[in-house]
């Protein structure tokens, strides 16, 4: 039970630990943990508006909509029946902000202009000119984080319950629990526990009220509104000890032998590193050359193992010796992760039963789908397009390089950081298989969301260290026969010359907010991942690209002038204009390369184009990179399949 109820706890502090530097630059010096009320703000801001859209979609009262939300939201994990609880607790507070509507006086707001088409308009015009809110407006910021506070203690409490009904369930409920795993809601109902939801199997019943009870006869939780630190709640402390660990050292949750491979999806699991075949063996790995041509176990983790019972030779040996296998390594940051928030769960017209299915997925890996990537996707394109990431053109070329990826990429990193987490990278020189590095911090080295944000830009001087300091790391680690590739940084001016005057998704129902205004809106915050870029600003946004023109340039100054003992190193362009080129020639427009609701990161489409460009050049380029196309591809299958899947 306690494997289970961390990995449940867990799950809620990803979603809440993180959350405001999930896109965000991280400072060197600030802890990952620390909420600011900007962030704060902007969350109040989102959710009270689907909210007052859904209002409006459906004619109904903002009671029924906050009920209507939490509908669509998943049994897994709790999250719709914590949602309930939530609303029956904290809906009178929720309905008083969604009441603080504009006033005319608001409509030329400066510093804020987003500020006249939302609710909570007088505490983000405040909040624009510098002055946080007092007295009788301190409130609105205090009870958004008390009700995030309670609800948290909330969904633990419910958690609690419900693993210890899960894993001990009464006799008479045993039968039941093999037959039904979900709680269907009826709509309409306004009262929690058994008379909000209902469900066949009984033990939820029981459950539901059993948390029904906790809100009725426990007093109201009261926190400090002088901290918004979440760890400091005495039963939090040792779990989020654990998770911080993990997101700042991208090493999975659950990890029972300590290789750094996981057999669980999220948390740092194999969606971003390949699966482990057996977590208790940590000489067992995704990577390493076979022990004894795996005769008897994989070692390897490639699905290929054992004897061919016709001539007595090992499969492995037979397929994969001299044909070069090679594993995939991506040092990235939220782009090379994925980052992706999809723009159903903010969009009130679009919003369903099916629109929140794959948010448990999403909240467990920090809101990034690195089992999507270009790097080192390797589920089929949600998006259609026929192009695949470099790991699946790696494996397709030869079957052998099975789940040898590990995507280190983290929300926020850049060259400055980088050495935080370059260590949980895996690869062992004697034991593993070569290794393909790609080094592609595309945007933090010039993106912060400070009011000025050049002097947060890194100089090429610091680039050229920190970067070196990295490559004599990779040396140091990667297997002999290895290759690194330095990617270029993009010309981020794309951002505002296609989106600017599009409508955000929050801004379409009513054709009344831009993604100019949502810029704004984050660079007033100071909560923007790239107020240099997102900017009506034109100098601004010229002089960011110039900047990152010359980090590229000393990156290619590093590829072309400097020479390791364990691997080849090459530069190349991350030129986004042919991608879009590309793109056009397929009948498509450049704005739906990037993603809709934070209007900054490259989409899954852009993602996997971008993938699909980087094989062909290395192919025609630097062949020897990706090693031989394996002959015996076909005989693989035959023998082993999908060798195990992912």
């Amino acid at each position: 039970m306690n494997s289970l109820w961390n990995i449940l706890l867990a799950t809620t502090l990803f979603l809440l630990l993180p959350l405001h530097t999930l896109a965000s630059p991280a400072s060197d010096d600030q802890p990952i943990a620390r909420y600011s009320k900007g962030h704060t703000c902007l969350a109040c801001v989102a959710v009270v508006s689907v909210i007052e859209q859904l209002t409006q979609v459906h004619n109904s009262t903002v009671e029924a909509s906050m009920e209507r939300l939490c509908s669509y939201l998943p049994e897994k994990l709790f999250l719709k029946t914590t949602c309930y609880l939530v609303i029956r607790m904290f809906g009178p507070d929720i309905i008083k902000l969604g009441t603080f509507r504009s006033d005319s006086d608001l409509l030329s707001a400066k510093g804020c202009p987003w500020v006249k088409v939302w609710p909570l308009a007088r505490f983000l015009k405040s909040l624009s000119e510098g002055i946080l809110p007092t007295n009788d407006q301190t409130w609105y910021l205090d009870s958004l984080f008390y009700v995030g506070i309670c609800a948290l203690e909330l969904w633990e409490q419910v958690m609690l319950w419900s693993s210890q009904v899960l894993m001990n369930p009464p006799s008479a409920f045993q039968g039941e629990r093999q037959k039904h795993h979900h709680v269907q809601h009826e709509g309409g109902r306004k009262a929690c526990g058994a008379a909000l939801v209902t469900g066949q199997f009984e033990a939820w019943k029981f459950t539901l009220e059993k948390a029904r009870q906790i809100v009725k006869k426990s007093p109201t939780p009261k926190y400090s509104r002088s901290s918004s630190d979440v760890c400091s709640l005495p039963f939090l402390a040792k779990i989020c000890q654990r998770i911080k660990s993990t997101i700042k050292n991208s090493v999975p949750f659950k990890d029972v032998d300590s290789d750094k491979y996981s057999v669980f999806p999220t948390l740092r699991g194999y969606h971003w590193r390949g699966r482990d075949c057996n977590d208790r063996n940590k000489m067992a790995y995704p990577g390493r050359r076979p022990d004894n041509w795996d005769v008897h176990e994989d070692s390897n983790c490639n699905g290929i193992w054992g004897v061919d019972p016709k001539d007595g030779i090992p499969y492995e040996k037979k397929f994969c010796e001299g044909s070069q296998p090679r594993g995939i390594i991506f040092l990235g940051d939220s782009a090379g992760a994925h980052f992706h928030i999809s723009p159903e769960w903010i969009t009130a017209s679009q919003m369903s039963l099916k629109s929140f299915i794959d948010l448990p997925t999403a909240l467990t890996n920090e809101l990034d789908w690195p089992q999507l990537s270009g790097a080192t996707g390797f589920l089929d394109s949600i998006s259609g397009i026929k192009e695949n990431s470099i790991y699946r053109q790696l494996r397709k070329r030869n079957h052998c390089n099975h789940r040898d990826y590990q995507n280190i990429s983290r929300n926020g990193a850049s060259s400055r950081n980088l050495e935080k987490f370059l260590e949980t990278l895996s690869r062992n020189q004697l034991l593993d298989h070569p290794a393909i590095v790609i080094y592609a911090m595309i945007g933090n080295d010039v993106c912060n969301g400070k009011a000025d944000p050049v002097p947060e830009m890194t100089t090429p001087a610091k680039l050229y260290s920190s970067i070196m300091q990295t490559l004599k790391y990779l040396n140091s680690h990667l297997p002999n026969g290895s290759h690194v590739i330095l990617y270029g940084l993009p010309d981020g001016t794309f951002l505002w010359d296609n989106l600017h005057d599009r409508y955000y998704p929050l801004g379409q129902l009513n054709k009344d907010v831009t993604y100019a205004h949502f810029y704004s809106f984050l660079n007033c915050l100071q909560v923007s991942p790239c107020h240099s870029w997102m900017t009506s600003n034109k100098t601004l946004r010229t002089l960011t690209s110039e900047r990152a023109k010359q980090l590229s340039n000393t990156l290619k100054k590093i590829a072309t002038s400097q020479k390791f003992t364990n691997f080849d190193l090459f530069y190349m362009d991350f030129d986004f204009h042919e991608v879009t080129e590309e793109w056009r020639k397929r009948g498509g427009q450049p704005w739906q390369l990037i993603e809709p609701v934070d209007g900054f990161h490259p989409n899954e489409v852009a993602s996997l184009l971008l993938a699909d460009r980087f094989w062909k050049k290395v192919q025609l380029q630097w062949p020897q990179v990706l090693g031989k196309e394996n002959p015996f591809n076909s005989q693989i299958e035959q023998v082993f399949g999908d060798q195990g899947g992912h």
